[in-house]
Parts: structure tokens; sequence; C-alpha cells
């Protein structure tokens, strides 16, 4: 399947990033592809499906918040943030060695000086890293979402979960677990980037949350 044109809202919201943001599709249609990072059939619809999906994050990040996307795989959402946001600090977090090396060969080529990756399951990561901000988009479903993301939250963070049309059953069916996670807040946002829409889980860490430790001295 060959790369569809970007469409006229992706070249718009990118704006003077936007030979950047094309040079990263091109990447990921390309050694993506290649690499098992992307599937080949999602060549033709990176743009739609992926990037302005991903992009529709951004307006809800605080300025200059630490952000760490977790399960960051090919860099989605957290390549297009801090494509950007170029306010935020971004921590790309992912396991993988193989995806490591895609994410930081992205890093290094598209000259994101705020972002580093990091090589590690986001729950061996709570008492070192904490965050203003986690993201995430396809990694795993809210409950054990919420267990991994609070601990490495600020107190007030922010969990922002890419989810689908079906975000509202799945937050209603975590109502428990919420009530004992210590969240300050939860809901559905639906937000707009490209004139499609994109279901958002936002989730408050209140200012205790079980798992979390002081972390002391890091930007991080």
């Amino acid at each position: 399947m060959t790369l569809q044109p970007a469409p006229t809202a992706a070249r718009e919201l990118f704006g003077a990033r936007w030979p950047l943001a094309e040079a990263y599709v091109a990447r990921l249609a390309g050694d993506g592809v290649t690499r098992g990072l992307i599937g080949p059939r999602e060549r033709d619809r990176l743009w739609d499906r992926h990037i302005l999906n991903c992009a529709a994050l951004a307006p809800l990040i605080p300025p200059a918040a630490a952000v760490g996307d977790i399960g960051s795989g090919a860099g989605l959402p957290g390549i297009v943030i801090a494509l950007l946001r170029t306010d935020v600090s971004m921590d790309l977090v992912e396991p993988l060695l193989r995806r490591t090396v895609f994410l930081q060969e992205a890093v290094d080529a598209l000259g994101l000086a705020q972002t580093r990756v990091v090589r590690a399951r986001a729950e061996d990561l709570a008492g070192q890293c904490s965050y203003d901000v986690v993201t995430a988009r396809a990694v795993a479903p809210l409950p054990k979402l919420l267990s991994v993301v609070l601990p490495l939250l600020r107190p007030g963070g922010q969990l922002l979960a890419l989810k689908g049309a079906t975000a509202q059953e799945e937050l209603t069916a975590a109502a428990e677990q919420l009530g004992r996670s210590g969240a300050e807040q939860a809901e559905v946002i639906t937000v707009h980037a490209g004139g499609q829409p994109t279901w958002v889980i936002r989730v408050v860490a209140g200012q205790q949350v079980e798992g979390r430790q002081q972390v002391r001295g890091q930007r991080r």
C-alpha cells in the first residue's frame, strides 16, 4: 500500500514544524514497517488514523509539563506531542530494545532536544521518575493503566489515555477501582484534530496515591 498525501489539516496543525512531521511519517512508513513497529496496512492511513489522532492530545497538556509516554512503541503519541509542544519535556518509555533503537534514531534525526528515550517497563519506574502528565495509547485497559500510571504522577498530575468510541463504557466499568485509587477526577473528553473525533480518558491523581514514592532532585 502507498503512503497517502498528508491532509491540509495536518500541514496547518504542525505549522513551522511541518517538515519534521513529514520526515517522521516517512520514517514510520519505511523503517517503522520493515522493523515491525507499524503494520503494512497502516501505511496508507498514518496521517488520519495515527498522527492526527495523537495530535489531539497536545492541547490538553499544561505548559512546560514533564510528560511520560508509556508503551511508546513507534513514538505514538509521544513524538507527535514533542513535535507540537516544544515547551514540554518528554520521556518515551518503552521496554523492547528494537523499539527503543527506532525511537532514539527518530529523536536524533528530528532534533528533539527535549525528548529522551527510557528503556524500561513503566511499572518499574515508580520512585525513579515522576510526571505532570502520562500519556498512553493502545497500552492496556484502564484498570491496568491506573495501577501502572498513578504511582508515576505527581500530586494533581494527569493520565491522558487515548481510547476509542467506547471510552465512556471503559471508564464506567473501572468506577470501583477509580474510587479506591485516590484519583480526584476521571472523565472522558472528546477532542478533535483535523476534524475527526478522538476520545481521551483523563484521570487526575490525588495528593496521596498508593505506590507513589517521593522523588527528589529530579526534573522528570
